[in-house]
């Protein structure tokens, strides 16, 4: 990894080089060459903490940015910044997905480019960046690409949250709450596929499939709510 390369490219240089390595390293290539990553851990523990971070950044920005918003809207808002979709979006624009470290059997441009993959290196670079240097920097790095997608959802763009949609609808129409449940998580470890059944109470309302239980719950809430919205009609 060309660390000047890397700083050109984020902006910023980190004090703990080993931190910005971590970003970088996904848990097959640890368990296939330990050797290589002595002192290192796998990124799901930097991811686990940039996701915490960018949530707590964007609900600050977007609490801020739109005073007169009502609490679903400043969340139908927040899930279209921080989903996967989006995630991923930010990763290709820095070219994240070329730095990753991946066991040989998984190293494919297909693999590289997921999604699920990028989100989470996106996360990860996050939470790195918040230990390396703080929340300060982490709102620095962050924010001008999500006020580009802000604008882009406020023009028009994005998918809207239909998660929030369906409970909306479900707690005014039917008094409770949906919930979700997994019912098959298929495929290799590098490229699972989950499917997600919601239901209000005993009721099914709809089925997803995606290569996240995000996306996997979206669809499902899509499917649902279209459903019951053609059955009132």
């Amino acid at each position: 990894m060309n660390e000047a390369s890397l700083k050109t490219r984020l902006g910023l240089s980190f004090n703990d080089p080993l931190l910005l390595v971590s970003v970088f390293t996904h848990s097959s290539f640890v368990n296939e060459r330990p050797d290589k990553a002595v002192g290192l851990t796998s990124n799901e523990r930097l991811e686990f903490l940039g996701d915490a971070v960018l949530n707590f950044v964007t609900a600050s920005h977007l609490y801020q940015r739109f005073p007169r918003w009502s609490e679903g809207e400043l969340t139908d808002m927040r899930t279209a910044l921080v989903r996967t979709a989006t995630l991923a979006r930010f990763a290709q624009q820095l070219d994240l997905g070329s730095l990753i470290r991946i066991s040989r059997g998984e190293d494919t441009p297909a693999s590289r480019n997921r999604p699920p993959l990028l989100a989470d290196i996106f996360e990860a670079l996050l939470g790195a960046i918040y230990l390396d240097q703080g929340l300060d920097a982490v709102r620095a790095f962050v924010l001008p690409y999500l006020e580009i997608e802000i604008e882009a959802v406020m023009a028009g763009g994005g998918e809207i949250n239909y998660r929030t949609r369906l409970q909306e609808y479900t707690q005014a129409h039917m008094n409770i709450t949906p919930r979700y449940l997994t019912t098959a998580v298929t495929g290799p470890e590098h490229q699972r596929e989950y499917t997600l059944e919601v239901y209000a109470g005993d009721r099914l309302l709809g089925v997803g499939q995606g290569f996240s239980k995000q996306s996997a719950a979206h669809q499902a809430a899509r499917i649902a709510l279209e459903t019951l919205l053609q059955g009132a009609a």
